[in-house]
């Protein structure tokens, strides 16, 4: 609805209700109900699973439609974000939000910092998600007051052009809220802990959910080591109370993203109920680490499966886990990914042990033998060495065509004194492009950088501290902070607007009129910004 219709709207309904509404002003209203598009977070999952759905779309017709997000651990941190992408790119089209479990364990747990192992409150994440709207809603609403209040000037100056023109901005106005992949683990519980925690994150605002095949009282972080995977069946069970949260909610284009482990899980916790051979417990069996057993031999407390008509014993820990073969963990992932979009998955996620586009393009060409149009979300993860990794990726790919490698030690690229050299250039452009290049070759419609502003709030702040706590004191924060927001057009160096001052002042006038004390006077130091 246009702001024109929205106040007659608004204007009809107040009059509607009689001489005791009469102090209301309808254009006041109109605003805040303009300021405020989505009431719900369901309505925002509602809205942004479109977006996602036709973002799908547009990749499979074309793969340099792919998708990019950062994970957020603040809402700020989201906020901020998605006004730069708008400030620098002009749309926020093709960005998204990540909400990483890893960060919710590290930075919002109560219990303090934690490992990623599903030890943080279950609640601590759809929490997170309703933080993250709550701060981009805020975004829409200090973007749209400043247009109000130009509106406002145009109108008392008696410009007829320059209204026209701001009353089609706000119309067009696009919103900072955008889609979220938003990381459910491994359930947190059985497949009813599914479905009540899937059904928090929806009404918060998720249109998807990222869940894993890991044990969830085992759950690793992906890139840790001792990861133990379900039976396929265990695994489809959560996927389907996912479905059926969407469902009841009304989120019927929800998007699941079914994430595999298996490339670096060795062990299961559970041999898989099997009723025929082929069948998809026994191919889950069929990967066990298992030797035959002599019937005259067996000893108290073993466990067999029968195999192609032979008595195996699987080889069990003391930990009561089950050990997996050797060199297995491609074709288990591939299993993993074919049954989960077989059974309601919608995306996937393949946990890699380095970031290289063939390792990844070779199971997803294997997969999309038997799913044609199977895509996948990848983690751009931090916990790569990307530098030393794609120095020897060049390094090894110019072996292999015979050239002289003698001024470089592959053990020693990471090194300083390597950075300026051709392979460290070459690394750095394969580095650039490796988001394009596997969204085409690789099959990666979303890519994503799990933890990238833990490190970046880390970085600043350890270069804030160093200056301003040493000889630059005062300067250090002035030359390094302030003065590079103001030269770069950073909107929070204004920081009583940003935090919503002017929204209040707003506020204050349409429920006070002439008697609103507002914070935005003359006196408001925010005010030596505005040439800013």
């Amino acid at each position: 609805m246009t702001y024109t219709a929205t106040v007659q709207k608004l204007r009809e309904t107040i009059a509607g209700n009689g001489p005791s509404w009469g102090a209301i002003d309808p254009e006041s209203a109109a605003r805040m109900a303009i300021q405020n598009r989505f009431p719900t977070g369901l309505d925002i999952a509602k809205y942004t699973a479109k977006i996602m759905r036709a973002d799908m779309e547009a990749y499979d017709a074309d793969p340099a439609n792919y998708t990019q997000s950062l994970g957020c651990w603040h809402g700020f941190i989201a906020q901020q974000k998605m006004i730069s992408i708008k400030k620098h790119f002009g749309t926020t089209k093709q960005r998204y939000l990540y909400l990483s479990g890893w960060m919710v364990a590290a930075l919002r747990s109560e219990f303090g910092p934690l490992p990623d192992q599903s030890m943080h409150e279950k609640t601590s994440v759809p929490a997170l998600i309703g933080e993250l709207y709550t701060f981009l809603k805020q975004a829409d609403a200090r973007e749209l007051g400043g247009l109000f209040r130009e509106l406002d000037k145009a109108k008392a100056e008696g410009d007829a052009v320059n209204t026209h023109r701001l009353i089609r901005k706000i119309d067009e106005h696009e919103t900072h809220v955008v889609p979220i992949i938003a990381d459910i683990d491994a359930g947190f519980g059985n497949a009813e802990a599914t479905y009540l925690l899937a059904k928090k994150m929806i009404e918060a605002g998720a249109c998807a959910l990222q869940i894993e095949n890991q044990v969830s009282d085992e759950k690793q972080c992906g890139h840790q080591d001792g990861k133990v995977t379900v039976p396929h069946e265990d695994f489809l069970q959560k996927i389907r109370a996912c479905r059926h949260a969407f469902l009841e909610l009304g989120v019927d284009d929800g998007i699941i993203v079914a994430r595999t482990d298996s490339l670096g899980a060795g062990l299961t916790k559970q041999i898989a109920y099997s009723k025929e051979p082929g069948d998809l417990g026994d191919q889950y069996n069929s990967f066990l680490d298992c030797e035959e057993v002599d019937p005259s031999s067996i000893t108290n407390g073993q466990v067999f499966i029968s195999r192609d008509g032979k008595l195996m014993a699987p080889k069990r820990l003391p930990s009561n886990l089950y050990q997996f073969r050797a060199g297995t963990g491609e074709d288990r992932c591939v299993l993993d990914c074919i049954t989960s979009l077989q059974n309601g998955a919608d995306l996937l996620w393949i946990e890699t042990e380095k970031p290289h586009v063939e390792q990844i393009a070779g199971m997803v060409d294997r997969i999309r033998e038997v799913v044609p149009n199977a895509k996948l979300v990848y983690n751009n993860s931090p916990s790569f060495n990307w530098t030393l990794n794609f120095r020897q990726q060049v390094y090894d790919a110019w072996a292999a065509e015979g050239r002289d490698l003698s001024a470089y030690d592959r053990d020693l690229l990471m090194s300083a004194d390597y950075d300026s050299t051709e392979l460290a250039q070459t690394a750095d452009e394969k580095i650039r492009t490796f988001q394009a290049d596997a969204a085409r070759r690789a099959g990666i419609f979303h890519h994503l950088i799990t933890l990238p502003t833990y490190h970046t709030a880390a970085l600043s702040t350890d270069n804030l501290a160093k200056e301003y706590f040493g000889e630059q004191a005062m300067l250090g924060y002035v030359k390094n902070v302030q003065r590079e927001e103001i030269r770069q057009g950073i909107a929070c160096v204004k920081h009583q607007n940003m935090a919503g001052s002017d929204i209040g002042d707003d506020h204050k006038e349409y429920f006070a009129g002439e008697a609103a004390l507002k914070a935005g006077g003359k006196d408001n130091t925010m005010n030596q910004f505005e040439a800013a």
